[in-house]
C-alpha cells in the first residue's frame, strides 16, 4: 500500500491499536476506512500499555517505569505520533481522525502540523477539558490511588495490583459514556436474578469493570486520563479562539446530541471557531458518548466525507 494515502486513527482513552477490535465496521476492505485504498495506522499512545512506551513499560535501569513515569500531554502524544510518521516516511496523512481523546489529537494535528493533514475529523471530542470533565475524571483518578494495593503506581512486583480502584473507576466512567434513560429502559430496576442479589444496572457495570482490568494498567488509566484534564488548544497560542482560528486544515465535527461527558456545545465551539470546518454533523443516539462506537452507519458517511475531502486537499 503506498504511504502517500495514508490515514491515521487517534483511539480514545481504553482503545488501542488494533482498529477493527473497537471500532468494527469502519476499517477493512470497502468500509468507511478503506484498507484497499489506504494505508492506515493506528498507533497506540504514548503512557499506554498494549505497545508504545508506558508507566508498565520497562525503564533503562531494567525496572518498571511505575511512579516514576512522566507526566504527558495530548501535545506530547501528537509529538511522538509524528516522531512514528517519519520514521515510516509518510508525508501527509489523508485524514487524522479520532473520538473523544483521539479527537483531541486530531485537532492539535490541524494546529500544530497543519501541512502534514489533508483533513481532520473529531467525534465527541472538544478544544479544551471542561471542569466537569476534569471534576468526574479527578474521582477515578483518587478510586485508583486510594486502593490498598496501588503502592504509589510501583505495585507491578507485588501479587496483586489495584484492580478494585480501577474497577471503581470504570463504573464511573461508563456511567459518563451512556445516557440516563438508557440505563432506566435497559435496567430500570430490575435484579439480576443470581445469588448474589445485585441490581442488573450493578452487574452491567461489574462486567464492563472486570472486562477492562483484564487488559488495562492502572498507571496508564490515570496517565492518559490526566493527559486529557491538562487538554487545552489554546494553552500558550492565545486561547482557545486564537488556536481555533489559525487551522486551515478541512475540519469535519460530529456531535453526539445525548453525550453527557462532551456535550454537543463543546463540538459547536469547534465547528463555530474553526474556519475550515465543514457544517457540524449530529449523531441522534441513545447511546451517548459510545454512540462513535454503535451508530455504524451515519458514523461511517461521516468518515467517507472527511477522507473524500482530505484527499481532495492533497491534490
Amino acid at each position: 500500500m503506498n504511504r502517500d494515502n495514508a490515514i491515521l486513527v487517534n483511539h480514545a482513552l481504553t482503545g488501542w491499536a488494533d482498529v477493527p477490535g473497537w471500532w468494527p465496521s469502519m476499517v477493512g476492505p470497502g468500509m468507511p476506512l478503506d484498507s484497499d485504498k489506504y494505508f492506515i495506522i493506528c498507533p497506540n499512545v504514548i503512557g499506554g500499555c498494549q505497545g508504545s512506551t508506558g508507566p508498565s513499560s520497562l525503564a533503562p535501569d531494567g525496572k518498571r517505569w511505575g511512579s516514576r513515569f512522566p507526566r504527558i500531554t495530548i501535545r506530547d502524544m501528537v509529538a511522538a505520533e509524528l516522531a512514528l510518521a517519519d520514521l515510516l516516511d509518510i508525508k501527509k496523512f489523508v485524514l487524522a481522525v479520532g473520538p473523544s481523546l483521539g479527537g483531541m489529537r486530531s485537532l492539535e494535528w490541524a494546529i500544530s502540523h497543519p501541512d502534514r493533514v489533508g483533513a481532520i475529523a473529531t467525534i465527541g471530542s472538544s478544544a479544551v477539558a471542561t471542569g466537569d470533565q476534569i471534576a468526574t475524571a479527578s474521582i477515578q483518578i483518587r478510586a485508583i490511588q486510594t486502593d490498598s494495593h496501588f503502592n504509589h503506581g510501583d505495585y507491578y512486583e507485588q501479587a496483586d495490583g489495584p484492580t478494585n480502584g480501577m474497577g471503581i473507576a470504570r463504573r464511573i466512567a461508563h456511567l459518563t459514556y451512556r445516557t440516563e434513560s438508557e440505563m432506566d429502559v435497559r435496567f430500570g430496576r430490575e435484579l439480576q436474578g443470581d445469588e448474589t442479589g445485585r441490581w442488573a444496572v450493578e452487574s452491567y457495570l461489574d462486567h464492563h469493570a472486570e472486562k477492562l482490568a483484564r487488559r488495562f494498567d492502572a498507571n496508564t488509566y490515570i496517565s492518559l486520563t490526566d493527559a486529557m484534564n491538562s487538554h487545552d488548544v489554546g494553552r500558550g497560542r492565545g486561547g482557545v479562539a486564537a488556536a481555533l482560528a489559525t487551522i486551515t486544515t478541512p475540519t469535519f465535527v460530529m456531535a453526539i446530541e445525548t453525550d453527557r461527558l462532551f456535550p454537543p456545545r463543546l463540538q459547536e465551539e469547534i465547528a463555530e471557531l474553526t474556519p475550515s470546518a465543514a457544517p457540524i454533523e449530529r449523531l441522534n443516539s441513545p447511546f451517548g458518548h459510545d454512540g462513535f462506537l454503535i451508530e455504524v452507519e451515519t458514523v461511517g458517511e461521516f468518515l467517507r466525507r472527511a477522507v473524500a475531502a482530505g484527499s481532495k486537499h492533497l491534490q
